[in-house]
């Protein structure tokens, strides 16, 4: 079983809110709480959607993280009255951000029941991920899930990422598994299900409520399995689930 991580097993969305919220409050013009916290929303919306692809030329290996990022934060200013940050400003904007990112990482409610259930019944787990290993790394142990679900690949450890099948057929060697009989669960349609369903893995698109990333075609999306809730995942793939995983659908619904 492998795992994506942003927004699979732990909660980066959140995250982002707070970082986004951090570096807002301090680059972008003031204003009254109500209006603060709408652009707030958009803020977030627009650093996901990354409509202009910055992030994913990052993961094909075209561009360092840093170019594309700093491209995604000048973007974000020039939308929302902030300045343009040359190299060094930019510097000085990502210490912000990344200190607001890193504190509020934690995962899923469910993430740890859902695990347990897993494990429980003898699967070998591991993650992939288009984000790079020190960063991820760092991720998977704050949210205390390391020891559990242990990076495999990273976008830097092939040079590229997802949806590329090498890196999920690398993932499936690292765990000792047949990619056949390896799922692969994430929160996006095309790289991940899509991805993995076209690398020879059974795909998984983790679906959850509210606003995506990107629009997705759903009529597309075909040849995965799809849930709503981490918590569906051990019933989607005919594990067992625990009481405590149980409780935590349970409670993913109310």
């Amino acid at each position: 079983m492998l795992f994506d991580i942003d927004d699979t097993i732990v909660d980066t969305r959140s995250a982002f809110v707070a970082a986004l919220a951090a570096v807002g409050a301090r680059y972008l013009p003031p204003l009254p709480p109500d209006e603060a916290a709408r652009r707030d929303e958009a803020l977030l919306a627009m650093w996901r959607a990354d409509t202009n692809g910055h992030y994913r030329r990052y993961t094909r290996g075209e561009v360092p993280y840093l170019e594309q990022k700093r491209a995604r934060v000048n973007e974000l200013h020039a939308a929302h009255g902030g300045p343009e940050l040359d190299e060094a400003a930019f510097a000085a904007w990502d210490e912000v951000f990344d200190a607001a990112f890193r504190a509020a990482w934690v995962a899923h409610p469910e993430t740890e029941a859902v695990l347990a259930t897993l494990l429980d019944a003898g699967l070998a787990l591991g993650a992939l991920s288009n984000a790079a290993t020190s960063m991820q790394t760092a991720k998977l142990t704050a949210a205390g899930l390391v020891d559990r679900v242990p990076l495999l690949v990273a976008v830097d450890t092939l040079g590229f990422g997802k949806p590329d099948p090498r890196v999920f057929l690398e993932a499936c060697r690292r765990l000792g598994t047949d990619p056949a009989r390896t799922a692969y669960v994430g929160d996006e349609a095309d790289v991940d299900a899509l991805g993995a369903r076209d690398a020879g893995l059974v795909g998984v698109w983790l679906d959850r409520p509210g606003a995506r990333r990107h629009p997705v075609d759903e009529a597309s999306v075909t040849g995965v399995t799809v849930i709503r809730s981490l918590a569906e995942l051990p019933d989607a793939l005919g594990v067992p689930a625990g009481p405590a995983t149980t409780a935590s659908s349970r409670a993913s619904t109310a």
